[in-house]
Parts: C-alpha cells; structure tokens; sequence
C-alpha cells in the first residue's frame, strides 16, 4: 500500500454528494513549491468517503488542510488530444490547519478520520526516553 500525506489549501469549497448511504466529500488541494524566482503547482483531486459530514462546512475555498491517504493517478487526453494526468487521493484522514481568512473566527486545529478509535485507545504508551532504569549498569 501506498500512502501520500500533503499540505495545501483548497481551490475551491468542497462539493457533498451521497452514494449508497454513504458521505463523500470531493475537494481539490493546491501545493506550491517555490525556489528562487521559479514556483511549481500540483493540485491534488481529493475524495473523503465517511458516515459524518461534520468538517464539510469548513472546507472552503483558501483553508489550509493536511490530508492522508492512498494516491493514484489517471490519464486523461484534452480536447487537443494532448494527453494529460491527474493526481487523485482517496483521502483516509483530513486536518485543518488554518485559514487563509481570519474574520471567520475559526483558529482551532481539527481532526476527522476513517480509522477506528477503539483500536487507538488499547495501544499502550511507549516509555519516555528521559526514564531510567532501575538497574544501575556498571560502565
């Protein structure tokens, strides 16, 4: 399996739509890479299936997110006949992280996931590394 992570903003607000019961939220993520005077753009076409559209009111256009997921890319051939290709994310977990517009009032960092949280509670902690142990070693 492969797995992508990416941080960008939204291009645009997130469409819903309901198929079979279930919830998908598609929305597209912009990523700039800048070096000296030179930028480079890759859009990410991003597709969230879940039960809970709780974090849909949030994804508007200009909202920063952190995104997860499993990546695929798809060829397509323009009206020219250039072909061309598409990166696509069946996104497993989103987060925002900001706003671009700050009169909203939204400042808080937020989660939502596919993955199931009972599993999560039932892992137990790992041992901080500033602990010694009781053993006193003789070098």
């Amino acid at each position: 399996m492969i797995k992508l992570t990416a941080i960008g903003n939204l291009g645009r607000d997130c469409q819903t739509n309901e198929v079979n019961g279930r919830h998908v939220i598609n929305f597209s993520i912009a990523h700039t890479e800048r070096y000296k005077d030179q930028e480079r753009t890759i859009w990410v076409e991003c597709a969230y299936w879940t039960e809970k559209l709780g974090i849909a009111p949030y994804l508007k256009k200009g909202t920063t997110v952190y995104v997860e997921g499993t990546p695929d890319v798809r060829s397509f051939q323009t009206n020219d006949g250039r072909q061309g290709a598409s990166l696509t994310l069946r996104v497993q977990s989103v987060q925002l992280v900001g706003n671009r517009n700050t009169g909203d009032g939204f400042n808080e960092s937020s989660s939502y996931s596919n993955t199931n949280s009972e599993s999560k509670t039932n892992i137990p902690a790992a041992p901080s590394m500033s602990e010694s142990p009781e053993d006193d070693l003789p070098f």
